[in-house]
């Protein structure tokens, strides 16, 4: 019997989306980084990457993974200048995607992950509007959290365009949230310090206002963007806003902590290499 992703229908799809999603598919699945899908797309469009993100989206929540939220990337000047592109993206988080704060990744479970520093929002309300407000994410925030999001990358050595991180979920791999929500009312996003340790060493800094100019400015164009394409944010979802400072490399064995003033700190461990439990 075929595997539940192989049934999800793909007519609706064009033959260069499908082969750029079976592609990212497989080496997910196979633990083997593929070549750029660039190649298999028109250089440059983006809606064509969106598409293959959609379908491969659809065939995991067909396997029964359950989507909780979404995660901006590409806000940070930094980052974008590490990746040679100059606007953001936006991907979908899985509740299996999410490890404790303070656990260890198994070793193996990413291909080549990097570490950033964020700030999290928990949504109390929908936000439905194509011309989302800072007002109206404002009323519809609960919480924020400090956050690890561990990007990762399906395509080979983080040879990527913004078409090639677009149709692989936006880098997505796994993010790990503090424990101790702070209201919105008691923190200036736009202004909060981050600063970053890899094994007890300094490998990252940053501020609010290095995402896009602020958190919510990164979470009001996502909530836009996606009210456009009829698949708005909804009470309950997740946000990562985006990177706060550059993504570092991570490997076995590394231990990551990062501190964002006013809300907290947030830890990761990589296991050793032959630890996969």
């Amino acid at each position: 019997m075929p595997n539940v992703p192989d049934r999800v229908p793909t007519d609706a799809f064009p033959g260069a989306v499908v082969k750029a999603a079976d592609a990212l598919a497989q080496a997910a699945r196979g633990g083997r980084t593929c070549p750029p899908v660039r190649t298999l797309l028109d250089d440059g469009d983006i809606e064509a990457a969106y598409a293959v993100q959609r379908l491969n989206l659809q065939r995991e929540q067909a396997t029964g993974r359950r989507i909780v939220g979404r995660k901006i990337g590409l806000t940070s000047l930094a980052v974008q200048r590490q990746l040679g592109v100059d606007q953001p993206d936006f991907g979908a988080l899985f509740a299996d995607m999410a490890v404790p704060e303070g656990g260890e990744v198994a070793a193996g479970r990413l291909l080549q992950p990097k570490v950033e520093a964020e700030v999290a929002l928990v949504l109390g309300s929908d936000l439905p509007h194509a011309q989302c407000t800072v007002v109206d994410l404002l009323g519809a925030t609960d919480f924020a959290l400090p956050a690890l999001e561990i990007v990762d990358s399906r395509v080979r050595d983080w040879d990527i365009s913004i078409v090639d991180t677009v149709a692989d979920n936006a880098s997505c791999g796994m993010y790990v949230l503090g424990t101790f929500p702070v209201p919105l009312t008691g923190v200036n996003l736009r202004s909060v310090q981050m600063s970053m340790t890899r094994n007890g060493e300094m490998v990252s800094e940053g501020t609010g206002a290095d995402c896009l100019g602020g958190p919510l400015n990164a979470a009001v164009w996502l909530a836009s963007a996606l009210a456009e394409r009829g698949d708005p944010l909804r009470a309950g979802d997740l946000v990562l806003t985006g990177a706060l400072g550059p993504m570092v490399p991570a490997a076995p064995g590394d231990v990551f902590q990062a501190r964002i003033s006013n809300l907290g700190t947030v830890g990761v461990g990589f296991a050793a290499e032959g630890d996969n439990r």
